[in-house]
């Protein structure tokens, strides 16, 4: 006579009903994990300053408000990285910087930035020569309000530039 199969007790029911309970819960519970993080999305932006410039701070403030992600290296003399990375003295600002392979230089507004990274033409990068007020870094109260004109300038690899975009006109 074959022996019929035992009825599931109730005990282990319950017991598989909590924990797969359990196994629920902690599965809704558990912090998701994101495909990608805005930090990790973020485009990567290596600088070099004079550990004393506060508009040099300002800037870095304004790219990573707009998304960019900044490494920073404090020299005494960033003229020094300005010429290894091949921008002429001519469009020389308060710190250089390096998005993508290019060259930026100077308060370049982060808008322009992204334009560039999006059109990628042939050049060396932009550069803000000089220390613009109102532009961004430059902008803070204690400037009272004042907002000067400037361009943004297309370096070409050459060393001719030509205007990328106008601010404050």
């Amino acid at each position: 006579m074959k022996s019929q199969p035992k009825p599931f007790p109730f005990a282990d029911r319950r017991r598989l009903l909590q924990a797969t309970g359990l196994f629920v819960l902690a599965a809704c519970a558990a912090p998701r994990v994101r495909a990608a993080s805005p930090a990790a999305d973020a485009t990567r932006v290596q600088m070099w300053k004079s550990p004393t410039c506060g508009c040099c701070k300002d800037w870095v403030a304004h790219m990573e408000g707009a998304g960019f992600k900044l490494q920073v290296f404090e020299m005494e003399d960033p003229g020094v990285q300005r010429g290894k990375l091949g921008l002429n003295a001519q469009y020389g600002s308060c710190h250089t910087a390096l998005v993508e392979g290019y060259v930026l230089e100077g308060h370049v507004p982060a808008a322009d930035v992204r334009r560039l990274l999006r059109e990628r033409p042939a050049a060396l990068g932009l550069a803000v020569p000089g220390m613009v007020v109102g532009s961004p870094g430059m902008d803070g109260p204690a400037y009272g309000g004042q907002r000067d004109r400037f361009d943004v300038l297309l370096v070409q690899r050459d060393g001719a530039s030509r205007v990328w975009a106008t601010h404050n006109a």
